[in-house]
């Protein structure tokens, strides 16, 4: 024992030194009374049971689960005790000690990044100024924050991802310019290109999101400008206290990553906690599971009574289509022969027509040019001549009637229906009768009439289906469809490209022995698509599909065909689409197979549905009648 005091004796009085313990003991070094305020105020947290309070679950962002109490955030930065991210109590506990033992300065970089927790735990500990310093964060003073608002971009054409939405916060503060205010967003930091990796990385979170506070213009010429989506604005009805507190809420989390999984922890469910943090009696993050949708967001958030009004502000490609809906098909060439630098715009002074419409061409020759250079397809010189020259044109023809191009508001987020469906219908195929169960997990169909018919996006994800045959008393999986995506743009549109569509999944169909069996499917196909308001949206598409089974003639069949078809909305709640499809299977199992199908689709209130189906089938030269009606419910 001599042996080991005699070799470790300095180590043993530096353990015991005053330098050791206020470095690795700080909360020791303080005086009697100091001390002894700090435990009183962490024996009344205690006796509070403050750790368990809904607030500080609020803002740490705790979630329970069958595992315990976790915090959704992932960043360590976000945290002061080591083990703060699963324990509230010893999270709770640390920031006491780091905040009121007395060694805070007014100038100390703890009180601004914590400034929610300290602000919080300072008026629940009722923490008396004269026995410890009490501070302010100055940079928060800064934002003087007047009122927020919920802002949702919606979809745009040929990307039916974008149905999903996005969903970000607008601090409004004393500028009379509103793009001068603050965006709060929740997104993923990628810089990945390929679309499978980014899909498949966002659904598994392999990617950090990152709370950020932008200039909103920044963001309305991301969605508005480049993206192409109209965008709703809803006002918050919160108090200047309610909007303080989300501030500061605000404050602690930007640059905090958290791990962004596209299904559920996304853009549009951690902005959740934001609001809680201002009005906590709100109960919005459990509202949701494994799924969360923005656009279910905001149904929510108005549901619990945050939403005072909302005002829609239509993207340029909105403003520029409207324009152009009201050119006729001359005035649409004119219009692109002089953006294609091929004619002077001069001309249109010289043309036999009403100033009316020469102000129409030449606004949308204007905004269509300022869309192009934006979008990088113009060079800088090029656009500079040509909109000089339109601008000089447009300067003689004087001004437009305030209604001219008054675009007529689409149906908002919150008036569609719920993203999830459940289906029971009952049909007749030949002589027999089967009726029908389904399930799917997102999003919407060609059918829905909760959009337009002058584009179509079909976004259908986990959808499965049983049928009970009544004769036969069997009852078996008819289809499940994995994803079955549809994107189908007017090749005629100012923003016009091809169409196209990919289904995936299992599904019930005739082989050669005259039975039914369940096949793996991918199908793909790509076309072109044509709207008028008469009569509606037409398209047709040059498919490919490949079924594999082991019921198949060497295990598969592949083939190719065509596909048409027109979608009309014909009143709000009425909606219209039939179409005819040929395919020849020439590889493995062959065949021929013909089908025309008619769909009517009636809205019946926000989340019911009435969807009636006839179609004709010649298949292995057997040709059968199905007629079917189905209940939609939306939640």
């Amino acid at each position: 024992m001599s042996y080991y005091l005699r070799r470790y004796w300095k180590i043993i009085l530096f353990t015991i030194s005053p330098f050791f313990i206020f470095v690795f003991f700080p909360y020791h070094n303080l005086n009697a009374s100091d001390l002894s305020y700090l435990n009183h105020l962490l024996e009344t947290a205690n006796q509070k049971k403050l750790h368990e309070d809904r607030y500080w679950s609020i803002l740490l962002h705790y979630k329970k689960s069958i595992f315990g109490i976790k915090s959704l955030i992932d960043d360590p930065n976000f945290f002061l005790a080591p083990d703060g991210k699963i324990n509230p109590k010893s999270e709770l506990e640390e920031c006491i000690r780091s905040f009121f033992s007395g060694t805070l300065k007014e100038s100390d970089p703890l009180i601004c990044k914590f400034i929610a927790r300290y602000t919080w735990l300072k008026e629940e500990l009722a923490v008396d100024p004269k026995k410890v310093p009490v501070f302010e964060c100055k940079k928060i003073n800064k934002v003087n924050a007047k009122s927020a608002s919920l802002s949702f971009p919606t979809y745009y054409m040929n990307n039916p991802a974008s149905m999903f939405g996005h969903t970000l916060i607008i601090i409004e503060t004393e500028y009379p310019n509103k793009l001068l205010y603050h965006a709060v967003n929740y997104s993923a930091f990628t810089e990945e290109t390929n679309g499978f990796l980014f899909a498949f990385k966002g659904i598994f979170g392999f990617y950090d999101g990152f709370y950020s506070i932008l200039p909103y213009y920044t963001k309305i010429q991301e969605y508005s400008d480049i993206n192409q989506r109209d965008i709703w604005e809803y006002k918050l009805n919160l108090t200047e206290s309610e909007l303080n507190k989300m501030v500061l809420h605000i404050r602690e989390l930007e640059k905090i990553s958290a791990k962004y999984f596209f299904f559920d922890e996304n853009c549009s469910y951690n902005l959740l906690f934001l609001l809680e943090a201002g009005r906590p009696t709100v109960n919005l993050t459990d509202q949701f599971g494994q799924f969360v949708a923005p656009i279910d967001t905001v149904k929510a958030i108005k549901k619990a009574g945050l939403i005072e009004k909302s005002v829609y502000r239509p993207s340029k490609a909105t403003k520029i289509n409207q324009k152009y809906k009201l050119l006729t098909k001359k005035f649409k060439y004119t219009a692109q022969k002089i953006i294609d630098g091929q004619q002077k715009p001069d001309h249109i002074l010289t043309m036999d027509i009403d100033d009316e419409k020469k102000i129409i061409i030449t606004d949308y020759i204007v905004d269509y040019l300022q869309f192009l250079f934006v979008k990088r397809k113009l060079s800088k010189c090029e656009y500079q001549k040509i909109l000089f020259q339109t601008l000089k044109v447009r300067s003689k023809l004087g001004k437009a009637r305030d209604d001219l191009y008054k675009i007529k508001k689409p149906n908002s987020p919150e008036n569609v229906h719920s993203t999830r469906r459940m289906s029971i219908g009952s049909g007749v195929r030949g002589d027999k009768t089967f009726y029908e169960f389904s399930y799917r997990f997102a999003f919407s169909d060609l059918i829905d009439t909760d959009y337009d018919d002058s584009h179509g996006i079909q976004i259908e994800l986990g959808n499965i289906k049983f049928r009970y045959d009544y004769r036969e008393d069997q009852f078996e999986l008819k289809s499940f469809t994995i994803a079955d995506i549809i994107s189908i743009t007017p090749y005629d549109h100012p923003f016009g490209s091809f169409s196209w569509k990919v289904n995936f999944g299992l599904s019930q169909k005739m082989t050669s022995e005259k039975n039914e069996s369940l096949m793996w499917k991918i199908a793909t196909g790509a076309g072109l698509a044509f709207y008028r308001p008469f009569p509606g949206l037409f398209y047709t598409f040059l498919e490919t599909e490949l079924d594999v089974s082991g019921i198949l003639k060497d295990n598969y069949s592949l083939g190719g065909g065509i596909s048409a078809g027109l979608i009309k909305k014909i009143t709000p709640w009425w909606k219209f689409h039939s179409f005819a499809k040929n395919m020849y299977f020439e590889f493995g199992e062959r065949y021929q197979e013909t089908s025309l199908t008619l769909l009517q689709n009636f809205r019946i209130s926000q989340n019911n549905q009435i969807n009636i189906e006839l179609s004709g089938i010649d298949r292995f030269s057997e040709f059968e009648n199905i007629a079917k009606i189905y209940w939609y419910y939306f939640f």
